[in-house]
């Protein structure tokens, strides 16, 4: 008999999880066949990378394109149907939960590379490999200027196709201009394509807030973006089942364009296992027993089920562009749909944990090659900017050399060192990725577990209110307030 009820289970559990093994099996054989074409000795060009790698950006454009319309319908039909004052504290827990994360992951990150040590041989990378040139045309002041201009876009239209950007130009002609020294430079403001994903959860946020003060009055404009949010779930659902064939392609093409795999292995060997390390630890280890403290229970159940997010965000290495399959994880775990729609959008705006925990890490790294001596007062102003930049990273152009130049400039580091560490940064981009979205999820089940007597409370209301005579109501509102 149990033999038998094994055997009845196993069909179910494919059935269930097809869709993560397909996932998972087209990660590793686009890993496989990645390799084996660059063993083959053939010298790809780029257009032959491209080629394997189209179907695979169609894919990307897919997912990208339902980021602005979900993003934007979740929000404010999420905080739209509930309560203002459970929203507020939905709000606060998920904000205190992303900060925390971001802190400890910082912190993580900073005891690692101190303790190991990685880039304690300076010798051997005296001729980094060779990339272009990092140009540095912004202050640190001016990127964190940036993040709060973006938070508020003069143009909500514009907001979904561009971002705003400080540029710092030299003009020789301009008597009070000094050539290398930017802070003389005239200040130029300018658009740059990609969506300015800060701004529009800052205005989905009020939109919401606006629409569950409005009360009934608004009843119309929550149905519209209710039903927004259930259609693009379903597209979604449409998505997901090409992950496997998209992720295949993506990380096929990834493998085949890497300059060496000896600086992989060899030189930024230590500095790689050292961030792996240290995202293990903070994925496995720090989230864990946060979402023990929390929730009363293990994770492993949980983390079990999000395989598919797992190996969608591995493969494309974007938060933003696995958020909607973050969200259907979510919903398939019985979470309320009200408060994964509200908390997964902002977590995969502001909670970049392993991008923090990354940033922290390679400044240090690359002040232990140039022999700079860390003090805890660089280390504290390294720690600040590394959890700043990760939380303006998704607002910012080619986010992960701006925020990187920016944290170096905290230990006056050149912008160029970017270069040491580029030959791994697409792969470590990967891994951190995956932490992020792990951290989101998580994140939604612990501010449901938290909420849950708030929500309780908030049916009972509303079931008493639905219940009560017309004469009642009045009362029940006026005890509201």
């Amino acid at each position: 008999m149990p033999l038998q009820i094994r055997r009845s289970r196993f069909p179910n559990f494919l059935r269930e999880n097809l869709l993560t093994i397909m996932t998972v099996i087209g990660v590793v054989s686009g890993t496989l066949l990645g390799c084996g074409l660059r063993a083959s000795g053939h010298e790809w060009s780029r257009r032959d990378v491209m080629y394997f790698q189209y179907p695979g950006e169609l894919f990307l454009r897919m997912l990208k394109c339902l980021i602005v319309p979900l993003l934007v319908s979740s929000i404010v039909s999420a905080i739209g149907s509930l309560d203002l004052s459970l929203s507020g504290k939905v709000g606060l827990r998920a904000i205190i939960y992303y900060m925390t994360t971001t802190i400890c992951a910082v912190m993580l990150g900073i005891a690692l590379v101190t303790t190991i040590k990685p880039g304690k041989d300076p010798e051997q990378f005296q001729q980094p490999t060779a990339t272009k040139p990092i140009l540095k045309d912004t202050l640190t002041s001016d990127t964190l200027l940036d993040l709060l201009r973006n938070v508020f876009p003069e143009n909500i239209a514009q907001a979904t196709i561009a971002s705003y950007r400080t540029r710092l130009i030299y003009d020789k002609n301009d008597n009070r201009s000094r050539e290398g020294a930017l802070e003389t430079y005239e200040i130029k403001g300018e658009y740059q394509s990609g969506s300015n994903v800060l701004g529009l959860v800052c205005f989905s946020i009020i939109l919401g807030i606006t629409m569950g003060k409005m009360g009934d009055k608004s009843k119309p404009l929550q149905d519209f973006f209710h039903t927004l949010s259930e259609a693009m779930m379903i597209i979604t659902g449409w998505v997901i089942w090409l992950s496997p064939l998209g992720v295949f392609f993506l990380v096929t093409a990834k493998i085949m364009e890497i300059a060496s795999f000896a600086d992989l292995v060899g030189r930024l060997g230590l500095y790689f296992m050292t961030v792996l390390l240290g995202l293990f630890l903070h994925g496995f280890g720090t989230l864990s027993i946060l979402f023990i403290l929390a929730t009363k229970k293990l994770p492993c159940r949980y983390i079990a089920k999000m395989g598919q997010v797992m190996a969608t965000a591995f493969g494309t290495a974007s938060s933003s562009a696995t958020m909607p399959i973050t969200i259907g994880c979510c919903d398939d775990m019985g979470l309320d749909p009200r408060i994964t729609r509200f908390v997964i959008p902002i977590g995969a705006t502001i909670n970049m944990d392993g991008t923090a925990l990354y940033e922290a890490v390679a400044a240090i790294f690359i002040a232990q090659l140039r022999r700079v001596e860390m003090s805890f007062g660089k280390i504290i102003a390294v720690s600040v900017t590394a959890t700043a930049a990760s939380i303006g990273a998704a607002g910012i152009p080619q986010a992960g050399l701006v925020t990187m130049v920016m944290v170096l400039d905290t230990v006056n580091l050149p912008a160029e060192d970017v270069s040491i560490i580029l030959a791994v940064d697409w792969l470590l981009d990967r891994f951190r990725t995956t932490i992020n979205v792990v951290c989101d999820a998580l994140g939604a089940i612990i501010v449901t577990s938290l909420s849950q007597g708030d929500i309780e409370k908030t049916r009972a209301v509303t079931n008493e209110r639905d219940g009560a005579p017309s004469h009642e109501l009045t009362e029940l509102e006026k005890g509201d307030h």
